[in-house]
């Protein structure tokens, strides 16, 4: 198991971490009958995929000679569609830290987020955009 997730009342999950302990809290959002005091579902996918791309960037970086993603900031966005209320579009931008990246470094970073499990895990349908600022 990697989760327990207990259902308070209000629209708020308690979501366990069963390894570590780590306690989520989820709300629906103010759009959707929700006060919006956590992260929503939707707001933990589009955040799931931020992070897995950073994540994977720094699994990649380590195995590069001199090369490091050290205090990339990452902006989420997450845009909801309709009829059936969903994600549409997540955008990632991710602000690099002034490394002197080579060409190629960028290109193999790039691949490698492009790439991490949670984004070829989502619904092709579901729009990925992510932008790198070098």
């Amino acid at each position: 198991m990697t989760a327990e997730i207990i259902y308070e009342n209000n629209l708020r999950s308690r979501c366990t971490h069963l390894q570590s302990g780590t306690v989520i809290l989820t709300d629906a959002p103010k759009d959707n009958h929700g006060n919006g005091e956590a992260f929503s579902p939707t707001d933990l996918v589009a955040t799931a995929l931020g992070s897995c791309i950073i994540t994977t960037m720094a699994i990649k970086a380590r195995t590069m000679d001199g090369v490091s993603v050290d205090g990339t900031r990452i902006e989420v966005r997450k845009v909801m569609a309709a009829d059936p209320r969903r994600i549409s579009q997540i955008d990632v931008i991710l602000h690099m830290p002034q490394n002197n990246y080579t060409d190629k470094d960028k290109k193999i970073l790039e691949h490698t987020a492009l790439t991490c499990p949670v984004a070829i895990s989502l619904h092709p349908d579901l729009v990925k955009a992510v932008t790198f600022v070098w």
